[in-house]
This record gives C-alpha cells, structure tokens and sequence, in this order.
C-alpha cells in the first residue's frame, strides 16, 4: 500500500496488541493452522483432549515386535562410551522419551512433535507469552526446509529485512536441516533486546540477517478508499480475537463510501482464530453457508463451520482478495471460501498452504502435539495441499518493495475497474 500515491480517505482499525511470544511457528498457537480452538467464542486456545490416566488407551500393541528395541536398549547401556562433554548416559525415563520422540517423528508431520517435560514447559510458556520474539511465523517446506511464512507488518523481522519466502539454513550460526519447527522456535525466542542471527537463501543469495527480539505489537488491519480509482481497500494483518468486529467496521466504512469495488488484502497474514474468519466470510455468504470444513478423515465426525448470515454486502459488489505465500491458515479459510462460493477473485500468488489442526495431549508431564484433522474448502480442497491457486498470478518482486511498486494491487484495481 502507498499512501502517498493514493487519494484517500483511511481510516485505521488497528488494534494493538502487545504479545510477549517468540514470534515464529508459535505466532499462530492457539490459532487456525496451530492448535484447534473453540469456534465459538474463540478463548479456548487448546482443544479438548484427555490427559493420562484418563481416557488415553495404553493397550500393548499385539502385532508390534519390540525385540530390536530392546536390543539397541541393552547394547547402548552396555557398550556405549561417552567421548565427548555433550553427551550423556540417560536414565530410564529420558530414554522412554527418546523413544517416543522416535515414534513422533517416524509419521513425517512437522507439526505432529512429542516434548518431554523441559520442552514441554518451555512449549507452554510459549503459548503464555513470557518472552520477547522477533514477529515472523516459520513453517517447513514440503522437502522439509526451514522457511519464512511471513513477516509481521512492522515487527523486528520486517524491519530487519526478513521476507516471506525466506530459507533459513541456519540460526545464530546452526544448522536448521533436519530441525523442526518447534526446535527452531526455541532457538529463536529469547528475552526482549538480545540479538538473534538469521543464515538466509533468497533468490540463490545467502545472506545474514541479525534480529533483535522485542515485545511484538500486532496491528489488525485498517481501511482505505482510494477516491481516485473507487477501490476501497480493507487490510487484515492478523486473525486476532477481535478481528471480525473490526473488519464489520471497516466493512460499514466500506458500504457509506457508495463503493462497489472492495480489495480484501491478506497478504502476509500467517493465519488467526477459525471464529474470525468465519464472521468475517459471514458477510458474504448466506447463513448456513459452509465457510470450511474441519476434516476428520474418518477418524471422528467431521465439523463443518458455517456461515452466521449477515450476508451483507450491496448488491453489484465486487471482491478481490489478495494474498501471497505469505497467506496462511485463517488467511486462506477465507480465500478459499470466497473463492469456490464465487464471491471474489484471487490475486497474486500461490498461498502457504498451512490447513492443519493440533491438539495438545498431556503424557506423564511431556506434551504430544498431534495433528488430528485437516481444513477443507466448500469446494472440498484440502489446503495443506500445496495452498490456494490465484485466479490471476501476479509476482511482486524484491525490487517492486524497494521501489514501492505494488503490481498486485494495481492488478486487482484493474480487475475491479474493468472487468478484465
């Protein structure tokens, strides 16, 4: 957006909210595309889930042969020879966790992660907000690398120079192959005013980013009408907890201009509550309309969240959305959902692709977090599977940022306009 080249009139409905968290993976915990949460109202953060002792089944599997285990146990307690400082002669219960840690990874879901007590303290303080962060949401690639979602607008990272799309190769000097999120957001928290060092792949260039991690500010989004072309233009940085009753004010804003031609900007949005996205697509949809759809794949009933029916737009809107690779989980609900119920077009490029739902499962002190179901367009499109395609590609490029040349929107803005 570029405010000295537009004849407007905005209005900003940014609420700030300060967030004391590691901002990385852990942006979005709590939220679409981290843990399940309560639709709603949207103040549960964790699901649901039994603790030990309760609920959890803990019958032997009968056709599991655990003698190789058993075999590398005795060998290791038998002949192993610590050479080096750094390792250790566990005692029975890390090696318990060890091999659940094992368990855990031989799915091949980097959000599927088993912590053992210490991790899963500091995983839980993660949630709480006890410490400074850098304001990116981090996620793997399908080849398992490392990458930037996106930058927060206006957070350390962005300032710093971090993008989305960014490979992350090492942090502070150490290699992150084969790292999952959950290591990587360890490494990366820390207390507000220390410096934490970014190893980056962008465009075959590596370079070195430092970060110095602060209490992060996020801005929710804000609306803009642009009297020149007719466009207004409504932002959404974050799915916060209160992110649907401020686009309804942007969205009021919107209809009193007499405008017909409205931009949903969701580019670098990592995601937020399922609720809000559903209130948000409320105003397009009918009620009892499906805005997504929670999927099981058998192993439960599944859940479809719906629309609530404002259905409030004026007759003869039109709607583009804009996103990027940097668009995750609640960003790309709403896409989709205005996408396959043929209410807006889709600008810029291929989303992020992150439709997954965790629970958080309480093990004797440890913590598994699970993947339990996947998110699913009206269309039936599985969003983990590789993102949302646009309706109109369009690349804004590193050098259109450092020109402030935003081709995306100028793209939307000529859909809006003429149609083609």
């Amino acid at each position: 957006m570029e405010p000295d080249t537009l004849h407007s009139n905005r209005t900003s409905f940014a609420r700030m909210t300060k967030l004391g968290v590691a901002f990385a993976l852990v942006l979005v915990i709590g939220f679409v595309g981290g843990f399940s949460v309560n639709a709603q109202g949207g103040k549960s953060l964790l699901a649901s889930v039994p603790l030990l002792g309760d609920g959890l089944d803990a019958t032997p599997v009968a056709d599991a042969n655990l003698t190789d285990l058993w075999k590398v146990w005795h060998v290791l307690a038998e002949r192993h020879v610590q050479v080096h400082a750094s390792t250790t002669d566990p005692d029975t219960k890390k090696k318990l966790w060890g091999a659940i840690q094992g368990l855990t990874a031989s799915y091949g879901d980097p959000y599927t992660v088993f912590f053992p007590p210490a991790e899963a303290k500091a995983f839980q303080e993660d949630i709480q907000g006890n410490f400074g962060g850098v304001g990116a949401e981090i996620g793997l690639t399908k080849e398992g690398i490392l990458t930037v979602i996106a930058p927060l607008k206006d957070s350390p990272a962005q300032k710093a120079g971090i993008l989305a799309g960014d490979l992350i190769t090492a942090i502070d000097g150490k290699t992150t192959e084969g790292i999952s999120t959950d290591e990587a957001v360890k490494r990366i928290r820390g207390p507000k005013g220390t410096a934490v060092t970014f190893t980056i792949v962008r465009e075959k260039k590596q370079l070195e980013i430092k970060v110095v991690r602060d209490t992060i500010v996020v801005p929710s989004g804000d609306a803009v009408y642009d009297s020149k072309t007719g466009v207004f233009t409504i932002s959404i940085y974050q799915f916060t907890a209160n992110s649907g009753d401020l686009f309804t004010k942007g969205f009021e804003q919107f209809k009193k201009s007499g405008s017909r031609k409205l931009i949903i900007d969701v580019r670098g949005d990592p995601g937020g509550y399922l609720d809000q996205a559903v209130l948000i697509a409320s105003h397009f949809l009918p009620k009892g309309g499906t805005v997504v759809t929670e999927d099981y794949k058998g192993k439960k009933e599944n859940i479809v969240h719906r629309s609530i029916g404002t259905n409030d737009m004026p007759a003869g809107t039109q709607v583009v959305v804009l996103m990027d690779q940097g668009s995750a989980s609640a960003s790309e609900i709403l896409a989709g959902a205005l996408q396959d119920s043929k209410v807006a077009k889709l600008v810029g490029t291929r989303s992020f692709g992150k439709g997954s739902v965790q629970e958080l499962v309480d093990i004797d002190g440890g913590s598994l977090k699970i993947t339990v179901a996947r998110w699913l367009t009206p269309g039936g499109r599985n969003i983990s599977d590789g993102g949302l395609t646009p309706d109109i590609k369009v690349e804004r490029t590193q050098e259109d940022a450092a020109a402030q040349k935003d081709p995306q929107k100028d793209r939307a803005v000529q859909y809006l306009t003429t149609g083609q």
